[in-house]
């Protein structure tokens, strides 16, 4: 039981991560609306809030529609790229400077802080320009705090065994259905989209709390105690660490739960070299940046793009990108992050990992050819939704499952005082993918 506990909080502080920006992302109908009014309007106006509601279905830009609210969602990828490449960076050269505890902690505590303001904001009446600006900040603030905490969980995962980096993957993995769900009970009940952002922001409040709690309970756990007095003294004398659990802390333990990281012993301190890590987690660190520069070069650049052929004037036209693109996505690919629970194949050392990992390359041209719109150069080949929906899960799933396995793999192929060191740099490696596809992103959808 006392293991089970362990992996529900890493599940949580997963969760934890992703949903407060999934919740953000989901409500940039709020923000563009916002944008489009002359002069800024509190989102209490009901008939602001109809407009916005009615604009949640994709439809092509309005003539009327502001510079600011045009460029609203390219700058927004661009001020969550690149401080979280950034920070994710210095992170994993700077983690043994700054206690655990700090980067952890501190990293909710601003999110918490941002997405309150967020929240009391939806009730301000503010001018586009300011509004905009505010908001590209919040957004760097987010992510730069997210790289922090991000990149700390999957260091501290990196301390147990492979299979406690599932329930992080997994969380995450389940912050994107909610958000997919939350979108389209929108649409469904014809709630104002102002209200429902609002929503948004106070849940995603709840959640970072309910992550600091988990967070502060995890030092408590004698199985969680057992493997930071493994990283603490190294990787001998491994057999006698229960015993010592069992009669009660160590000296040395008391400072290592209270967050430093610093190794304290001979052993440790010789083998922290970045690049010597990288040198043996070299494999699934580049496997994981090519997966997710594949992933979010076509998602959902090229994926929200794709229409329906058989849904006329029928209400599947409304619901088509949400259920079949997003949520399609976020379902198959939080199942495939949660198999790597039950199974872990191919192994760490395994070729088939990178060969699998290079596959993913065929989902390219097949989600190309797909029924998107406002095509210039390639023909459409599978124009029926279902084609979609299949290419969408399978594209999905690979994602969740390959990603998941280089993350759990790449602290288990260096020493035990290194794995937080390469959880770390595999964070890194993650975001870096993360921005790669940001940038391949704009290729693919001229190419179409």
């Amino acid at each position: 039981m006392r293991y089970k506990a362990v992996w529900i909080i890493f599940f949580m502080l997963g969760l934890g991560t992703l949903l407060p920006w999934n919740f953000f992302m989901t409500a940039t109908q709020y923000f563009t609306k916002r944008l489009d009014q002359p002069q800024n309007v509190s989102s209490v106006t009901a008939k602001l809030d109809r407009d916005i509601q009615a604009s949640v279905a994709p439809t092509t830009p309005s003539p009327e529609r502001s510079y600011l609210s045009v460029i609203f969602n390219n700058v927004m990828t661009l001020c969550a790229m690149l401080p979280l490449l950034l920070f994710t960076c210095l992170n994993s050269f700077l983690h043994r400077r700054i206690p655990q505890a700090v980067r952890i902690l501190g990293s909710l505590l601003a999110i918490l802080l941002v997405f309150l303001i967020t929240a009391v904001l939806v009730k301000v009446p503010m001018d586009a320009l300011p509004f905009f600006v505010i908001t590209m900040i919040k957004i760097m603030l987010i992510n730069s705090f997210g790289a922090i905490l991000q990149g700390s969980l999957f260091g501290l995962a990196g301390l147990l065994p492979a299979s406690y980096t599932t329930p992080i993957m997994s969380g995450q993995g389940l912050a994107g259905i909610f958000a997919s769900v939350a979108m389209i009970c929108a649409i469904a009940s014809g709630s104002e989209l102002a209200k429902s952002a609002f929503g948004y922001f106070i849940t995603a409040c709840g959640v970072i709390v309910l992550t600091i709690i988990c967070y502060l309970g995890l030092p408590r756990l004698e199985f969680y105690r057992y493997y930071l007095q493994l990283k603490l003294e190294g990787s001998g004398e491994q057999e006698t660490k229960l015993d010592l659990i069992s009669k009660g802390e160590e000296p040395g333990a008391g400072k290592e739960e209270s967050g430093v990281s610093a190794p304290s012993s001979q052993p440790t301190s010789k083998s922290h070299s970045v690049q010597a890590i990288l040198k043996n987690i070299l494999v699934p660190a580049l496997s994981v940046c090519f997966i997710f520069t594949i992933t979010i070069g076509l998602f959902p650049a090229v994926t929200a793009e794709v229409k329906s052929s058989i849904a006329g004037s029928s209400a599947w036209g409304k619901y088509f990108t949400p259920v079949s693109c997003f949520l399609t996505f976020n379902v198959f690919d939080w199942l495939g992050r949660s198999l790597t629970a039950v199974s872990m194949w191919p192994g760490k050392d395994s070729r088939w990992l990178p060969s699998l990992v290079l596959a993913r390359l065929v989902f390219v041209p097949l989600l190309l050819l797909c029924n998107v719109s406002e095509r210039r150069l390639l023909p459409v080949l599978f124009k029926h939704d279902a084609w979609f929906i299949v290419f969408m899960a399978a594209f999905a799933f690979s994602n969740g499952y390959l990603a998941s396995l280089c993350m759990c793999f790449g602290p288990k192929k260096v020493k035990p005082a290194e794995a937080e060191t390469a959880g770390a740099i595999m964070a890194f490696f993650l975001c870096l993918g993360l921005a790669l596809g940001a940038v391949v992103s704009f290729l693919f959808r001229a190419i179409v």
